[in-house]
């Protein structure tokens, strides 16, 4: 079965800090929280690492935890969108995440950067994702130094223990009744990126209610073979 029709079939649990299995992130976790909470000095925080790490989860994650905090907070899932926003962004929430912020154009750029600095000004904080360091985003000089100023953290991948913890805490968030056997195969035949494996999960959920049969490795043969015929 394909990656994308995986992902076309999940039905996505709400990203929040306690379904995140941090790992050797313990430590970045701990700072987005703080951010979230409106602790702390930096303007601005910037995560990268690889696609599928979990970039995007702890973006929706810190955004969710902001508002939980009574602070205002936006999400904006692709540069592009900062084209569309309103001017007074900055003066209205305390944070704002931006993801895939190395796909930024020209135009998107120069709005980032005048917004980072509308945000220091007012106090507010600046999260962003991207796949790759400061120094080697694509991105204009001036705004790769604003990004750079606060907070870097490289989202450190899991090991398989670690995805199969985060899977099991999938499921449990889901209410799912999943043994050990399903979650090994499932890491044995799929993309090894959590966003996949998690979406994989759902959409094998619903084969499974579908076919009124239980979560086994038989029932995830014929799923992940149902495509291929």
């Amino acid at each position: 079965m394909s990656e994308q029709l995986i992902l076309d079939l999940a039905d996505p649990v709400a990203p929040t800090f306690d379904n995140f299995v941090a790992g050797g992130n313990a430590e970045l976790v701990a700072a987005l929280q703080g951010l979230a909470a409106g602790h702390g000095r930096d303007t601005g925080l910037l995560l990268w690492g690889a696609a599928g790490a979990g970039k995007s989860h702890l973006l929706r994650a810190t955004v969710a935890a902001a508002r939980a905090h009574g602070h205002g907070a936006v999400l904006i899932d692709a540069p592009g969108m900062l084209l569309a926003t309103d001017p007074e962004l900055a003066g209205r929430n305390a944070l704002v995440a931006v993801d895939d912020v190395d796909a930024a154009g020209a135009d998107a750029q120069a709005r980032l950067f005048t917004l980072f600095n509308a945000l220091q000004a007012t106090g507010g904080r600046l999260v962003a994702a991207g796949g790759r360091p400061p120094a080697r985003l694509p991105l204009r000089e001036d705004l790769r130094t604003r990004l750079a100023w606060g907070l870097v953290y490289r989202l450190q991948p899991l090991a398989d223990a670690e995805k199969a913890e985060a899977l099991r805490a999938h499921a449990a968030a889901r209410g799912l009744a999943v043994g050990a056997e399903v979650i090994d195969y499932l890491l044995a035949h799929l993309p090894r990126d959590m966003r996949t494996l998690a979406a994989a999960l759902d959409a094998l959920d619903a084969f499974a209610l579908a076919h009124k049969r239980p979560l086994t490795v038989p029932l995830a043969r014929q799923w992940l073979a149902a495509d291929e015929t």
